[in-house]
């Protein structure tokens, strides 16, 4: 039992998809924060426009 203790201890083989695992879940986070900041602009944005356009008169 000590042995596969010691063993099991030394072993490293799931310390890459540890790090793995962790960069991926920073990468997704970091995109839905981006995502989130650039759609409350795009929003914004598309309000003004939209806004700056109902005060528009067309004549023919």
């Amino acid at each position: 039992m000590i042995r596969f203790l010691n063993t099991f201890i030394s072993d490293e083989q799931g310390a890459v998809t540890v790090d793995w695992v962790v960069l991926c879940a920073a990468v997704i986070g970091l995109s839905i924060a981006v995502i989130f900041g650039i759609n409350s602009g795009v929003l914004s944005l598309g309000g003004s426009i939209d806004t700056y356009l109902e005060g528009q008169f067309f004549s023919e």
